[in-house]
């Protein structure tokens, strides 16, 4: 008898869908199942995160975002980092825009997607402001997230078809919000299958000419999402089978893959990556080997002739002027922060890229439009084939005295091979959030921060604003 029950019960797993699988994952996973690492881990990243989004409290979206917030309201239940309340899901919004505009946030590479992982944070911390969460329960549910979005582009990616990586998160931030709103099950799987259904975005965002929408297309699919982890916990049912259904995800989106979720754990964080340098992420291992270069050899950016950079696929595609568009035309942030001719000139030129460096009237000048137009991005398949598990670029300096100078680069600071540590985030932390708040504000968050898994997540918004 206890053999036909057993059977009874592996018949029932093997017929659960996609939706019903990850859902029961997203239940179960609990603060006891990160390890010490991935506790700190993720702690950095909020800390990484907070000190993005104060750094952009100024950024031209974020005030327009800001006056539809004013204009329009919403039940004051939730902080706007900033100051003021409104709703859970614009709050989602405009919190996750904040920590999404400078495009300083961290990241996850995958052999065929990257994404931001930290994206997420907006929609968990207004549900878990909502429910009155802990600090413990708030990381738990940004760990599902992080895992969540990390594995699906692993297995699952988009962009080769033609859809975005905010395609992925539409399952991340609806799980990461429903596992901080404490929903079953059952309405996990709703939650999942409404966010998923309903936010497959066009990868067009960014490629040719860059808009706002490059930052702020995350953080409407995280807003999306949150609804949908209300409606789902207020009863409405979504698509069981979003992902291998007639015309579903697999279908349409992703392809077929496998993911079993009952093996999965919450270590993901630990192999996303931190951002030294205020630039898009395949970029990195470039600025910092031109600075290094500099430094060690005594050249100035005026005294360079042209610059070439042999680097992996992946960056040439998004950033080096390969499929995803010209990278030479440089007219704003959106575009200067995706245009590595761009960013490795400013390098050169200043010593630094940060968002200094995106200032309108900096892009204008005559000396980086001359430089970056002197830069030739080539892919190299032997890098290629080291990417994502190396971050390898190799850069050839001409002088205009007559001398070529070389540095190659496997990784950078930051890369998951040479962790960000807790102080060097917390300098970022500061050096962002500076002209926002003083330093006993900002010491007050960092302790915050530090402490969260043993204080309530209003204990953090309550400094947020």
């Amino acid at each position: 008898m206890a053999g036909n029950a057993t059977a009874a019960r592996q018949g029932e797993e093997r017929y659960r869908t996609r939706s019903e699988q990850m859902a029961s994952f997203v239940e179960h996973a609990a603060w006891e199942d990160l390890s010490p690492a991935a506790r700190e881990a993720l702690k950095i990243r909020v800390l990484d995160s907070l000190g993005c989004a104060f750094g952009a409290l100024a950024g031209p979206p974020i005030r327009l975002l800001r006056s539809d917030v004013e204009e329009f309201g919403g039940n004051p239940l939730c902080t706007l980092i900033g100051g003021g309340y409104t709703s859970p899901d614009r709050a989602a919004f405009f919190n996750g825009a904040l920590v999404r505009y400078l495009d300083f946030n961290d990241s996850y590479l995958a052999k065929g997607e990257t994404c931001h992982p930290s994206d997420n944070l907006g929609a968990v911390l207004a549900a878990s402001e909502y429910s009155l969460a802990s600090g413990r329960q708030f990381l738990t549910a940004l760990a599902v997230a992080y895992q969540v979005q990390c594995r699906l582009s692993d297995v699952a990616p988009v962009r080769a078809r033609g859809f975005d990586h905010t395609t992925q998160g539409a399952f991340a931030a609806a799980a990461g919000a429903a596992k901080a709103l404490e929903l079953a099950a059952p309405q996990i799987a709703n939650a999942l299958g409404i966010s998923g259904t309903a936010n497959n975005a066009l990868r067009v965002t960014r490629t040719g000419e860059l808009s706002h929408w490059k930052g702020l297309a995350y953080p409407n699919t995280a807003f999306d999402a949150l609804r949908a982890a209300f409606l789902a916990m207020r009863g409405v049912t979504g698509p069981r089978e979003v992902f291998e259904g007639n015309k579903g995800w697999c279908q349409t989106v992703s392809g077929d893959f496998e993911i079993d979720w009952s093996r999965e754990n919450l270590e993901r964080v630990k192999r996303t990556i931190l951002k030294k340098f205020n630039a898009e992420i395949h970029s990195q291992s470039a600025i910092e080997g031109m600075i290094e270069l500099m430094r060690e050899t005594g050249f100035s950016g005026r005294e360079i002739d042209r610059i070439r950079i042999d680097i992996f696929d992946v960056a040439h595609l998004i950033i080096g002027g390969g499929a995803e568009g010209d990278k030479t035309v440089v007219r704003t942030k959106e575009e200067a922060d995706h245009s590595l001719p761009y960013m490795v000139s400013a390098a050169a030129l200043d010593g630094q890229v940060m968002p200094e460096q995106y200032e309108p009237e900096r892009i204008a000048r005559g000396d980086i439009q001359s430089l970056l137009r002197r830069v030739t991005v080539v892919p190299d398949p032997g890098l290629s084939r080291r990417f994502p598990e190396e971050h390898s670029c190799r850069l050839a300096v001409a002088l205009k005295d007559g001398r070529t100078l070389i540095k190659e680069k496997y990784d950078y600071e930051g890369f998951h091979t040479r962790p960000m540590s807790w102080a060097k985030a917390e300098e970022k932390f500061h050096r962002l959030a500076d002209g926002a708040l003083d330093m006993f504000r900002r010491q007050e968050i960092v302790d915050a921060v530090r402490l969260l898994d043993g204080i309530s997540v209003r204990n953090l918004t309550g400094l947020l604003g």
